[in-house]
């Protein structure tokens, strides 16, 4: 099915035939996938659809200049491009329709996305890059309307550091820069802020980014004149239009039902792009959407007759069939023939994908009637398993939680009783739970030895007493990062010339360049976006976000897409990127932030560390680039000036993830705390000891994974009580800490006293010193909340304080 990318001039007429011919053919393959899997929705065999039909010929031209090692970066209308490039066919697009969880039937995601979200594989098996050259490559998409813009920021930036820095390592990855990021949006779509914020950072970088965006003049039932000034994006663009003068945007308009015309402007956008580095915008207007948004609704019930009869006539493979018989290149006869084979192929490939999605589902089905019959046989409650087991043997196509529903539902009946066929249903249903979940969990990080936590740590080494300001660490173990690791780059919001604003990058920018310590625009969520897509394709890059607050707008895309990148490939891509920020204790409400607990909740698939000081940072950093797991890492915007002591192994010392360290012992309290907080835990423990309290102080240094070696819980077992203080808000990350700590340790046998938090006020920390005083926990805070709980635990010895 894969289109042959030739050009006319370059072809006899029988070859160019045969290639339009071919593209038809793909045309008509993609919209009959989408009738059909309309029709397997609405049959129940499948959950929901959203499918590509009506944009199938500009997707055709768009393959055609399509090259090796060149990104896709698009949404859920492309299953014709895909197909075009040969990386999808019609059995796979209904396997990813059905949820099909093995790999080798639905390669996008293994069933955990549905369908029409697309991705080629850049690692193979093992988790090791392949050669991105010698293939064409789809960035895994996510449904979120323009997430997918940011990341295609970064795609296209990865071609001009690999051609404008020499030092980068290009093997497997680029050929000089030559590859294009090409990305797809829906007209509708481009009133999100996040494509006016890519489209301006592109004209701003000037890299080799294609949008594509697919104009039907609908938002599922929202029209254009509600969408967008003027109702056409490419006009309101207009002002990045380069000139002679001025660098900008290449800006093409061409209707999405003609087919020479897309083809030329395609290779025009490509050639552009490739050649001068210039981001390119196709407008491609005059689409129509034959059977609406998706399968949650018809589209007639918010377009008029007119604009339907308007969609009849200019329906973009009706257009290309009347093209081919006007040009000669077809007759009626022929087209109908092909047409007829293919509407064959794809009722052969959706029976085909039905049979292997259903075969092992059906074999367990099997096997379990068996044990569910010999359960009745040897239970005295067998009468009342019958019902189940005629419910099972009902089932024509069950899913696979049909079938543990059954099996679960089923000891219910034979609690207490003791025989064969019990313990072989136990049996089963342990295997099948065993082997089917992870299926749909697996890859949230990587399975594989680069894992970040199976960094081995190796600790700070010392000569005579060195103190200098913490920042001083962090910029030297910086420079020995980007003097060793050759494909490292850092951006972010005065990163580059002035060094950060706490001076960690000093003088780096003049030593390595200002593209590999680069100053960004105030622009968060594409900050992050860039450093996506360069991870994507081979480079290490670290982005800069200037404060844990403003991580606020970075957010979704780091939740979205980053977090479940290597999840929803199913572990066939990663995007090892380092998100560096500052946080904790400051001044006023949008400087002084420790939104920890919705960090943690929003982006599990990556790690988050909250260093104590700067040399932790440092290891952190040198961690993870041993690894290629995306991490972020919470320095303590306190913490810059205050004296640390340089070590003399640095850029070699490494912090482990998912350690916590024992920063003091102690045998009346177990304290855990972590960032600028436990530095304050740190000299209230040295007041405790005046009024008899020893406390046992931990930092948990590591959140996202926390303690996995369950030290804390062994600390417990000596102390028996628990503190766990937290300038995040209550019920934030102290109750995440907790919850981990009691449920996940079972530290809750060894407690003697009810397990505390102390966490900040229920808002945003006011602004000066008084207001972080009266926001977060203060010495005395701590002080008295410890002291506290030693009072109701042996008020004798520790009378009330107050």
């Amino acid at each position: 099915m894969k289109t042959n990318t030739a050009h006319k001039a370059s072809l006899s007429f029988d070859d160019f035939k045969a290639s339009v011919l071919e593209d038809y053919r793909v045309a008509v393959t993609s919209r009959e996938c989408s009738l059909l899997g309309r029709r397997e929705v609405l049959t129940g065999k499948a959950k929901f659809g959203i499918f590509g039909d009506g944009k199938e010929v500009p997707q055709l031209a768009w393959a055609r200049a399509f090259k090796n090692g060149d990104f896709r970066s698009g949404y859920y209308r492309d299953q014709t491009f895909m197909m075009a490039i040969g990386e999808l066919t019609i059995t796979q697009f209904f396997a990813g329709l059905y949820a099909h969880t093995d790999l080798n039937y639905d390669p996008m995601s293994a069933g955990k996305q549905m369908g029409g979200h697309f991705a080629t594989h850049s690692l193979d098996k093992n988790g090791n890059w392949k050669n991105l050259l010698e293939q064409k490559n789809s960035s895994a998409d996510i449904s979120p309307t323009a997430g997918q813009m940011p990341r295609l920021l970064g795609l296209a930036q990865a071609s001009k550091i690999y051609r404008n820095v020499a030092t980068t390592n290009k093997d497997n990855f680029s050929d000089n820069g030559n590859e294009v990021a090409w990305g797809t949006i829906g007209n509708a779509s481009t009133s999100e802020g996040l494509f006016f914020e890519t489209i301006n950072a592109a004209g701003v970088l000037q890299v080799p980014m294609v949008i594509n965006v697919w104009d039907d003049e609908y938002g599922i039932s929202v029209h254009a004149r509600h969408q967008t000034t003027k109702e056409n994006i490419s006009e309101i663009l207009s002002g990045f239009q380069r000139t002679e003068a001025e660098k900008g945007y290449e800006i093409i308009r061409v209707k999405g039902w003609d087919y020479p015309a897309l083809v030329e402007a395609y290779e025009k956008a490509g050639a552009i792009a490739r050649n001068e580095h210039v981001p390119v915008l196709v407008h491609v207007n005059e689409l129509t959407q034959p059977q609406g948004h998706s399968t949650s609704g018809s589209h007639e019930r918010y377009k008029d007759e007119d604009r339907l009869e308007w969609e009849r006539a200019h329906d973009c493979n009706l257009k290309m069939r009347e093209w081919l018989i006007s040009q000669g290149l077809a007759t009626d006869e022929e087209l109908q023939e092909i047409e007829k084979g293919i509407k064959k192929e794809v009722r052969d490939g959706k029976k085909e994908a039905w049979t292997s999605f259903m075969k092992p589902i059906k074999s367990e089905q099997s096997s379990l009637v068996g044990l569910i019959k010999n359960l009745i046989q040897e239970s005295a409650n067998g009468v009342f398993l019958k019902p189940l087991l005629k419910e099972l043997e009902e089932n024509k196509e069950p899913l696979k939680s049909d079938l543990l529903k059954i099996a679960r539902r089923s000891l219910r009946f034979v609690i207490g009783e003791s025989s064969t066929a019990k313990e072989a249903l136990l049996a089963w249903i342990t295997t099948y739970i065993d082997a089917v979940q992870p299926q749909y969990s697996a890859h949230l990080y990587s399975e594989t030895a680069s894992n970040a936590t199976l960094v081995r740590e190796i600790k700070p080494e010392y000569g005579e007493e060195n103190l200098v300001d913490g920042r001083v660490i962090l910029r030297d173990n910086f420079d020995h990062i980007f003097g060793n690791h050759t494909n490292t780059l850092i951006f972010g919001e005065d990163s580059g010339a002035i060094g950060d604003v706490n001076q960690g990058l000093e003088g780096l920018q003049e030593k390595y360049g200002d593209l590999r310590v680069a100053d960004a625009g105030i622009r968060e969520a594409t900050i992050l976006g860039q450093g996506i897509g360069m991870a994507m394709r081979g480079l290490r890059p670290i982005a800069e976000i200037q404060y844990l607050d403003y991580l606020l707008y970075a957010l979704q895309i780091m939740s979205d897409d980053l977090a479940t990148l290597r999840y929803r490939s199913h572990g066939r891509q990663k995007a090892p990127l380092i998100v560096r920020t500052r946080g904790h204790r400051l001044e006023g409400i949008w400087h002084s932030g420790s939104q920890m607990g919705a960090i943690i909740a929003l982006l599990r698939g990556m790690y988050i560390l909250t260093p104590r000081n700067m040399t932790k940072a440092a290891g952190f950093y040198n961690t993870l680039l041993e690894s290629d797991e995306p991490a972020l890492i919470v320095e303590c915007l306190n913490g810059y000036r205050l004296k640390e002591n340089l070590p003399t192994n640095i850029g070699q010392f490494r912090t482990p993830i998912g350690v916590v360290e024992t920063v003091k012992e102690g045998v009346d309290m177990t304290v855990l705390s972590y960032g600028s907080t436990l530095r304050i835990v740190q000299e209230v423990a040295k007041d405790l000891v005046a009024v008899g309290i020893d406390i046992e102080v931990i930092d948990a240094q590591s959140l996202l994974p926390f303690d996995l070696n369950h030290d804390v819980v062994k600390s417990i077992e000596k102390t028996n009580r628990l503190l766990v203080v937290d300038e995040d808000m209550p019920g934030g990350a102290s109750a995440y800490l907790l919850d981990k700590i009691l449920n996940e340790q079972n530290a809750y046998q060894y407690l003697d006293s009810k397990p505390e938090c102390l966490a900040s006020k229920p808002h945003r920390p006011a602004y000066g010193t008084d207001g972080d005083y009266f926001s977060k926990p203060s010495a005395e805070d701590i002080f008295e909340k410890i002291y506290a709980m030693m009072h109701e635990a042996d008020p004798l010895s520790y009378p009330k304080l107050r």
